[in-house]
C-alpha cells in the first residue's frame, strides 16, 4: 500500500540540492549577476525583496515562451525580475515596472543601462494601483509579474485581469509565504495571500496552477 509519506515527492530542500538547481538552470549574465550581489551587500536587510535568482531564468523563458511584448511588473524593488524580463523582450516590447521607491529602483536604471534595456522598461514611481487604473482598458497586456505587497494582490489582480489578452499570464510571486499560508489561523500578510490564492482559484476568467518554486509561484492564463 502507498502511504501519504511515501507519495510525497518533496525533495529535502538543502544548500547543496540549491545550488544544483542554480547550476542547471541558465546562468545569470554579468549584470543580472552583479545586480543581485550589489543588492545584497546595499540593503542586506531588504535583499529578501529580491526574486529567488532561479525565478529570472524562469521568467525570462515564460516572456519567451508566450511571445510577451507587453509586460506589467508589479512590484519592482532593485530591478532584478525587471531586467531579466526585458531582456527576454524583442527591441519594441515594453515593460511597464510599478514602484514606490526611488532609491531601491535607482540601483535597477543602473543595471538597465548597462544591459542595453533601459528604452524597453517604463518605471513609474507611484502607488501601483494608481498606476494599474491609468492603464488603457483595453485587453492589451501579454504578460505580468506580480510581486509587491501582499494586502493589495486581489486589488492588483482585479484591476489586471481585464486587462489581460486571451492566454496572457499572471505570473504571482509568495503565494505560500513561508509556508504561512497553510494556517486558517494566518493574520496579516499571510492572511492576504490565503484570501489571494483563494481568488485565484475561483477566478473563472483565468486558470492557474500553483507551484512550490521559491517562497511559492502561481501562473494563470487567461481564457
Amino acid at each position: 500500500m502507498t502511504t501519504p509519506a511515501s507519495r510525497d515527492k518533496r525533495p529535502l530542500q538543502t544548500a547543496e540540492l540549491y545550488r544544483y538547481v542554480l547550476d542547471h538552470n541558465p546562468p545569470l549574465d554579468p549584470v543580472l549577476r552583479d545586480l543581485v550581489e550589489t543588492t545584497h551587500d546595499r540593503f542586506p536587510d531588504r535583499a529578501g525583496l529580491q526574486s529567488a535568482q532561479e525565478q529570472g531564468p524562469m521568467l525570462a523563458f515564460l516572456v519567451r515562451l508566450t511571445g510577451a511584448r507587453r509586460i506589467v511588473e508589479v512590484g519592482t524593488f532593485t530591478g532584478f525580475s525587471a531586467l531579466a524580463m526585458a531582456q527576454a523582450l524583442p527591441a519594441d516590447g515594453t515593460l511597464i515596472a510599478c514602484d514606490v521607491s526611488e532609491e531601491w529602483t535607482a540601483l535597477g536604471r543602473e543595471a538597465w543601462a548597462r544591459a542595453g534595456v533601459a528604452d524597453r522598461i517604463d518605471l513609474r514611481i507611484a502607488p501601483a494601483l494608481d498606476t494599474l487604473r491609468a492603464l488603457p482598458a483595453e485587453p492589451e497586456i501579454d504578460f505580468v509579474y506580480l510581486d509587491a505587497d501582499k494586502d493589495n494582490y486581489i486589488a492588483y489582480w482585479e484591476e489586471l485581469v481585464p486587462r489581460m489578452r486571451a492566454g496572457g499570464l499572471i505570473v504571482a510571486d509568495n503565494v505560500l509565504f513561508h509556508g504561512e499560508v497553510a494556517d486558517p489561523e494566518a493574520t496579516g500578510a499571510a492572511a492576504a495571500i490565503r484570501a489571494f490564492n483563494d481568488h485565484v482559484l475561483a477566478d473563472e476568467r483565468m486558470e492557474s496552477i500553483m507551484l512550490t518554486v521559491a517562497d511559492g509561484v502561481t501562473i494563470a492564463r487567461k481564457r
